[in-house]
């Protein structure tokens, strides 16, 4: 050692650690996006196609994904709808999209067809791939293609239909009709096998629901629920969406938010919904089940598109820690309704009720408007088990088992000496005291190192178990009031 001669200065680790903040609510989105009407167009497809896409702000979604603000597209289309619900209605941030649809692959030709040039625009129609536009002055074999820029020009009107422009001094200035065929962008060719995913050899990449355990180490960021409108309503990705929600990146926890289907194949009518959830195994504790649709205005909306939406919001109203449940809060909604828009009208107290006692969440028109209603995760009533069936209970366990990870994952590996192992359990029983202090706890939350919980041999393979007690509170799900009639009470009219 070297000779020393005055004063020196080291330091030490501070002996409680910070907790790593873990947000609740951030949904990811898979489905299918009008990349055509994108800010880029069909430009850098690598980078909109099974890729994760995170955005904070309405109008970025709209220039990175494309929009259609026509909701009857939206069942081709499903990532509008949830762009739209997402920062229009609820103002949440941030959301992250995976679009399955690839326009190299989902298309169709159109065979060559005459389209009338009127003051010198030619609509040419929906999902069109303009860079396979081909345009012709006649209908020939032989007749030459036009030039693009020379004699006509591309785009898309305020509708995301196509246009031809008829440029002056080109061949089509004077012209009553252009012949044009394209190919167009099919969305119908997506099934469940594109949302599924996996991995695709050919590309070395991921599809599909397999991009969600690369969404953290991407950016960093924890997700709270998976959604995948329209595409959920099939038993094969639900089972899915519930298997990547148990284990998120191998090591975190979400919730799988899944619809049943209200068409001409699902269900119709209330009584038949526990059937058609029990038949399709939507039975597990980290799935939300929904039915029927909402409909605000115009537009309908998949239940669990406007749920992602709202427990973010209510999130966001106690700090970002998802103690409370998002039933009895408003949905942005005016009716509930079937696929064909045949309204659906609950009893609250009854039929509502019946649906929640399935595992069921709905929406009731109740004093202050239209509100989600149901507390009970999927597995209920199989399982009563409040840690595994009770909605925000089993988001608080989600929630903080992520938020440990996060933040001592920096633990690992280090020496196994009474130190370390103090700082841990002093700094979780902090933490776990400052979430009690505000309630979002119940009692005296704390963690222990316990020897029952550690024999010598785990000791010895560098296993280290901190036993960590929680109570996160349940919803008041039912409040009896007692009424009596106070005999007594008529001696006071004697004084």
């Amino acid at each position: 050692m070297a000779y020393k001669h005055g004063v020196y200065i080291s330091e030490v680790p501070t002996s409680l650690v910070s907790p790593v903040p873990c947000d609740s609510a951030i949904p990811v989105f898979v489905g299918t996006a009008p990349l055509h009407l994108s800010q880029t167009g069909l430009e850098d497809l690598d980078k909109k196609v099974n890729y994760p896409i995170l955005t904070y702000l309405y109008e970025e979604a709209v220039n990175k994904l494309g929009f259609i603000r026509d909701s009857a597209t939206w069942e081709k289309y499903t990532l509008p709808e949830c762009v739209y619900s997402q920062f229009a209605l609820f103002a949440v941030a941030p959301a992250i999209f995976i679009n399955v649809l690839d326009p190299r692959i989902h298309k169709t030709a159109v065979a060559r067809a005459s389209h009338a040039i009127t003051s010198g625009q030619a609509v040419l129609g929906e999902d069109v791939i303009l860079d396979s536009v081909i345009v012709t002055a006649t209908n020939s074999d032989g007749a030459p293609a036009l030039v693009p820029g020379t004699d006509y020009s591309l785009g898309w009107n305020k509708d995301g239909r196509a246009v031809l422009n008829a440029l002056a001094d080109g061949a089509l200035e004077k012209a009553e009709a252009a012949w044009v065929r394209f190919d167009k962008v099919d969305p119908s060719l997506v099934d469940e096998y594109d949302i599924i995913g996996g991995y695709n050899v050919a590309t070395q990449s991921y599809e599909g629901l397999e991009l969600v355990n690369t969404i953290f180490p991407k950016y960093r960021l924890v997700i709270g629920e998976i959604v995948a409108p329209r595409f959920s309503e099939n038993p094969a990705v639900a089972a899915v969406m519930y298997a990547k929600a148990g284990a998120v990146s191998g090591a975190f926890k979400a919730m799988a938010l899944v619809d049943i289907p209200s068409g001409a194949d699902g269900v119709r009518d209330y009584s038949d919904a526990p059937e058609w959830k029990n038949q399709k195994n939507l039975v597990y504790d980290k799935e939300i089940v929904f039915w029927p649709k909402v409909r605000l205005g115009e537009d309908i909306f998949h239940m669990s598109v406007q749920a992602a939406g709202l427990m973010g919001k209510v999130d966001s109203e106690h700090s970002g820690v998802p103690v409370a449940a998002f039933s009895n809060h408003n949905l942005q909604m005016d009716s509930c309704v079937l696929d064909d828009g045949t309204e659906v009208n609950l009893d609250l107290y009854t039929q509502g009720n019946y649906l929640n006692g399935e595992g069921i969440t709905t929406a009731v028109n109740w004093i202050g408007g239209w509100r989600a209603w149901g507390v009970q995760t999927a597995i209920y009533p199989a399982n009563t088990d409040v840690k595994d069936s009770m909605i925000p209970v089993r988001r608080m366990f989600n929630w903080i088992g992520n938020s440990i990870i996060l933040t001592y994952h920096q633990k690992v590996d280090i020496p196994m000496i009474k130190r370390n192992i103090e700082t841990i359990v002093d700094s979780v029983n902090v933490w776990l005291n400052g979430l009690a202090s505000r309630e979002f706890l119940i009692g005296h939350p704390h963690v222990e190192f316990d020897p029952d919980d550690n024999p010598t041999t785990d000791l010895l393979s560098g296993i280290a178990r901190f036993h960590v007690y929680i109570t996160p509170p349940p919803a008041m799900k039912e409040l009896e009031f007692i009424l009596e009639y106070d005999v007594s009470q008529l001696a006071t009219l004697f004084e």
